[in-house]
């Protein structure tokens, strides 16, 4: 009797420990360290926020949702907007975000992720169309992208918190025009650059003009006093050189009838070929020939 009951209670214990083992593995549960957990009793959050490691639950009473973490990334879809000017530009960007505060997250939008960038989406283009609106095409492509930038991850960062999300940072990867555009938009700017261009040139020209009045202004003042000063000095120089021919002559006028006689000759017989038919005996001219000293 003994030995037929020993292998019914040997079946006993096994399942007693495989029920055992089966409690316990409806009782335990395992948070990995990319992930966060809520634990909910009988369809109501009890707990969240739990630490990476081995939790207890109550089997069939608790139920566990583990969500991700980690840096998600929201990359929209190009969208058009309308710029100051009513132009429309095609922005491309997109948002890095994770997980603050799961008990909200999973109230405001039941732990789905898709619904987050969904929420995230609207509220990214809400905030570029209301920036964008305010700005024209010039200032959003060169000027005022950062400010833009960081205008949205304010405005992000601000709204997300009510969903529960950490938004880490918001970027424009890419601003086109669209094709209609482009080229009265181009059109535009190459008209700026030459009215810019004509400009400085028409001011480069004035100040050349302006510079050359000036040097010929100056150059004419300087010739005037140069033949002002010239024309003194050789008055000056006439007066006494006048002056030296006059105290010459006043003390032998003889000698200085004969100076003035030779530089006469000179310079009516500076070349060989000159000519003169004359009696020197009857002319004046020659008078220092017939005279014997």
């Amino acid at each position: 009797m003994a030995l037929s009951q020993l292998p019914l209670s040997r079946n006993a214990l096994l399942g007693a420990v495989a029920a055992v083992v089966a409690l316990l593995s409806l009782s335990l549960f395992t948070v990995d360290e990319t992930q966060t957990a809520l634990r909910f009793q009988l369809g109501e959050m009890v707990e969240a926020d739990y630490r990476p490691g081995l939790h207890w639950k109550w089997p069939l009473i608790n139920n566990i949702r583990k969500f991700d973490r980690r840096l998600q990334t929201l990359d929209t879809e190009p969208e058009r907007f309308l710029t100051a000017e009513k132009k429309n530009v095609i922005v491309d960007s997109f948002a890095m975000w994770r997980i603050k505060d799961v008990r909200r997250f999973y109230t405001a939008v039941g732990g789905d992720p898709v619904q987050a960038n969904v929420r995230l989406d609207q509220i990214v283009k809400d905030g570029l169309r209301s920036e964008f609106s305010k700005r024209t095409i010039q200032e959003v492509v060169s000027g005022d992208r950062e400010q833009i930038m960081e205008t949205l991850s304010r405005l992000l960062k601000e709204q997300a918190t009510q969903l529960g999300i950490a938004a880490v940072d918001v970027r424009i990867k890419r601003i086109d025009l669209p094709p209609d555009v482009s080229s009265s938009v181009f059109s535009r700017m190459k008209a700026e650059r030459l009215r810019v261009a004509k400009d400085f040139r028409s001011r480069g020209a004035e100040a050349a003009e302006r510079i050359r009045a000036d040097a010929d202004r100056q150059s004419t003042v300087i010739l005037a006093e140069a033949y002002r000063d010239a024309e003194r000095q050789r008055g000056e120089g006439d007066a006494q050189a006048t002056d030296i021919y006059a105290q010459a002559y006043g003390k032998d006028q003889d000698f200085y009838g004969f100076s003035r006689s030779l530089t006469a000759y000179r310079q009516s017989f500076g070349d060989k070929g000159d000519i003169l038919v004359l009696q020197p005996e009857d002319f004046q001219f020659f008078q220092y020939f017939n005279k014997s000293r």
